[in-house]
């Protein structure tokens, strides 16, 4: 049976071809330490795959949520606090201006101190984050919370943070009866400042203002707590992520990685495969019909 020479080298160039393809997607496993290079290597496994990086992908971007939610309200947390510190040492002064037996003199000495924590009090409640957005105002986080008139410019609203799916935590809370407090203490502070002041002129006053610090010292711890609420919430939900995305790492690995005895088996045969037709091809190339004369 006589073959063309045109069939022949198209059949050794193949031959050839298929060798190299072999050693090479052999060696890039190798190299990468990954089974499936192409779909067409394992539809079924190039699917779970896909699937798993889409869900790390989407577990990557809440935990990258959670760490700047934590952060945020952490900082909102701390300034809560020190709120929470200048109202009760403005409780314990109002305490004092209470006592009826205080003199004009000892109640405008008072009055200097409740200024200051007046002024301390309108500060922390206009604080910024890093980005220069204002903390308690709500969603109207580009607005002042307390102005100079004691209005409140921000709202309630809350902006609510991705950490899981269908999952969300807000991250923020407002200050809303912060500036109706100011403005009484400002008064009562201008009260104990004037000539002429007698604790029993300002009694009424004093304890008024009490009250109200009372009200506005349990809605502030009463922030407090909710901000470490969900604190705890985020840390749950970040431990979650991490447990979830290690079974899915050690899932893609199980799926996907390369088993390298094989994949050197398989290079060791398409090498030797490769080596044996190239030295055939040039065996039998050199060959002519005068050769069997």
């Amino acid at each position: 049976m006589r073959i063309a020479s045109t069939q022949y080298h198209t059949t050794m160039n193949s031959a050839l071809q298929a060798a190299n393809e072999g050693v090479a997607k052999a060696m890039k496993q190798l190299a990468s330490g990954q089974r499936v290079l192409v779909p067409s290597d394992d539809s079924i496994a190039a699917l779970r795959l896909a699937r798993l990086s889409r869900d790390e992908a989407s577990l990557a971007q809440y935990r990258d949520n959670i760490g700047a939610l934590q952060a945020r309200l952490k900082t909102s947390e701390v300034t809560l606090d020190s709120i929470k510190e200048d109202l009760q040492s403005t409780r314990d002064l109002l305490v004092w201006a209470a006592d009826g037996g205080n003199t004009g003199a000892d109640l405008n000495a008072m009055s200097g101190s409740l200024k200051t924590l007046h002024d301390s009090l309108l500060f922390l409640a206009n604080s910024k984050n890093a980005e220069g957005r204002y903390l308690f105002s709500g969603t109207a986080s580009d607005q002042p919370t307390v102005d100079a008139s004691y209005a409140f410019l921000g709202n309630t609203q809350t902006q609510e943070v991705a950490v899981a799916d269908n999952l969300t935590v807000p991250a923020n809370v407002s200050l809303e009866t912060m500036g109706t407090f100011l403005q009484q203490l400002n008064a009562l502070q201008t009260q104990l400042a004037a000539p002429g002041v007698t604790a029993e002129s300002a009694h009424a006053n004093v304890q008024a203002m009490m009250d109200t610090l009372d009200q506005t010292l349990n809605s502030v711890s009463g922030k407090i707590g909710q901000l470490g609420g969900r604190q705890n919430i985020l840390s749950t939900m970040d431990s979650n992520h991490a447990s979830v995305s290690l079974a899915n790492q050690q899932s893609a690995l199980d799926i996907g990685q390369v088993d390298y005895g094989e994949a050197s088996t398989r290079l060791n045969s398409y090498t030797l495969a490769l080596q044996a037709t190239q030295k055939a091809y040039a065996k039998v190339s050199q060959l002519s019909l005068f050769d069997a004369l």
